[in-house]
């Protein structure tokens, strides 16, 4: 590991402020879809382009930043943030709107893989698993921080030209900071993301998060209309988003304690038993009562533990070409999440909005299910290490 020519805790900073304007992304639209659509009656379709946006940022940081190393890429991927952001606020065209969300989601999708990726390069075996469950926690923060903002403030232009202003901040602060250099200066193209798919050990690693994505997709997007449809006051079925971030963020900063005490497993079966019970209360989720609160709550800190630890131990088996490993990986992740996200809404145009928990519960148990192979072909046990893989 390189140390000489970087701050590596400035370095981990860095990736934390990249993490935490990703949680904004991820909000940004559900948080002003109303407001947005009384300007711009065709507000609904933008979510799509949010998710083209992120999938493209996901496949393309990989390969970069194996072959010209983190800084130009992290700078890059804030300012196509910023620009979607400004966008956002300041354009009421269709025209305009499409582009600028096509640019938050690509900036959104380059900062989510490439912190991951690089607090995975700067960090050892023992270090890994612990910064990545607190740089999972910067997410809560900036979701957190942006959806408190929306909720206070009635008019959603002012909470994006501070979050603009935050992340034009944080691109100073990136333009000021050494990151590591490139592990590689050849050799490295698009290809390798694809061939690594055909690897099982990676594909075994991405199917989870194929299944956790799409988990907390639909526990996002989709829990507001099923509250509301059993009987809950929009207010409050709004708030239940605030629990589930507050959820998570309690999940992954229990995750260092957790991580002395049991092996990953271990540590992964209970969270998503958490999450398991979580979705099942959900079912008795009729008028306004506590149980969505305390449920939601339990899903959300259900969801805390999956990406980090699955994202540690991806870091090991694949440290000569971490980044191409994970937009791999998170690429994979990000169309379980559209495909889970296009199903659910499919069935709740259908009707069926009933099998909303069932879906989730289906989600959970076949992360459940592929946790013993993945344990078994990639070797994990408590104080061990995945064998790392050869080209």
């Amino acid at each position: 590991m390189e140390t000489a020519s970087y701050s590596g805790k400035r370095v981990f900073a860095a990736a934390c402020a990249g993490m935490a304007v990703f949680g904004v992304v991820m909000l940004a639209l559900g948080s002003i879809m109303e407001p947005l659509k009384a300007r711009v009656p065709q507000a609904y379709s933008l979510p799509q382009y949010l998710s083209i946006g992120l999938l493209a940022g996901t496949l393309l940081f990989g390969p970069v930043v194996d072959k010209s190393g983190y800084k130009w890429m992290t700078i890059g991927a804030a300012v196509a943030a910023l620009a979607g952001l400004l966008g956002l606020s300041g354009f009421t065209s269709m025209s305009l709107l499409v582009p600028s969300m096509l640019l938050l989601g690509l900036g959104g999708g380059i900062l989510n893989g490439l912190t991951n990726a690089l607090v995975s390069d700067i960090s050892d075996d023992t270090t890994r698993s612990p910064r990545l469950s607190l740089l999972g926690a910067f997410y809560c923060i900036g979701a957190l921080l942006w959806t408190v903002a929306c909720a206070l403030i009635k008019d959603y232009k002012i909470p994006l030209a501070a979050a603009a202003a935050v992340t034009l901040a944080f691109i100073i602060f990136f333009i000021l900071t050494d990151f590591p250099k490139a592990k590689q200066q050849e050799n490295v193209s698009y290809l390798d993301s694809l061939r690594l798919m055909g690897k099982p050990v990676l594909l075994l690693f991405a199917l989870i998060l194929f299944f956790e994505s799409g988990f907390e997709g639909i526990s996002c997007n989709y829990l507001q209309p099923y509250l509301v449809a059993n009987g809950f006051p929009v207010s409050a079925a709004t708030f239940c988003l605030t629990m589930y971030t507050v959820g998570m963020f309690a999940g992954r900063l229990a995750l260092t304690w957790f991580a002395s005490r049991t092996s990953d497993l271990r540590m992964l079966v209970t969270y998503l038993e958490v999450a398991l019970a979580g979705c099942i209360l959900m079912h008795y989720a009729k008028g306004n009562s506590f149980v969505p609160y305390l449920a939601i709550t339990f899903i959300g800190f259900g969801c805390g533990a999956t990406f980090p630890v699955v994202l540690s131990r991806l870091g090991e088996a694949f440290s000569a070409k971490t980044g191409s490993a994970v937009s791999a990986a998170m690429f994979i992740a990000l169309s379980g999440q559209t495909a889970f996200n296009h199903f659910t809404g499919r069935i709740f145009s259908g009707g069926s909005i009933s099998l909303y928990p069932a879906l989730m519960v289906v989600a959970v148990a076949m992360m459940l299910l592929l946790l013993p192979h993945v344990a078994v072909n990639a070797a994990w046990r408590r104080g061990g290490t995945a064998p790392p893989q050869q080209d």
